[in-house]
């Protein structure tokens, strides 16, 4: 697949898509934040 074809998300956070990554392949449809940083700096 190539990295244009991959699915993207926008971050609640930083407001920045993201794309799919490998080790998100099992649970994809519960990631919400790019990175641990911003899943930090959630609001709550």
């Amino acid at each position: 697949m190539k990295k244009s074809e991959l699915p993207l998300k926008t971050c609640p956070v930083c407001k920045r898509p993201f794309s799919w990554r490998k080790k998100w392949e099992k649970n994809w449809d519960t990631v919400k934040y790019c990175s641990q940083k911003c899943r930090l700096n959630k609001m709550n």
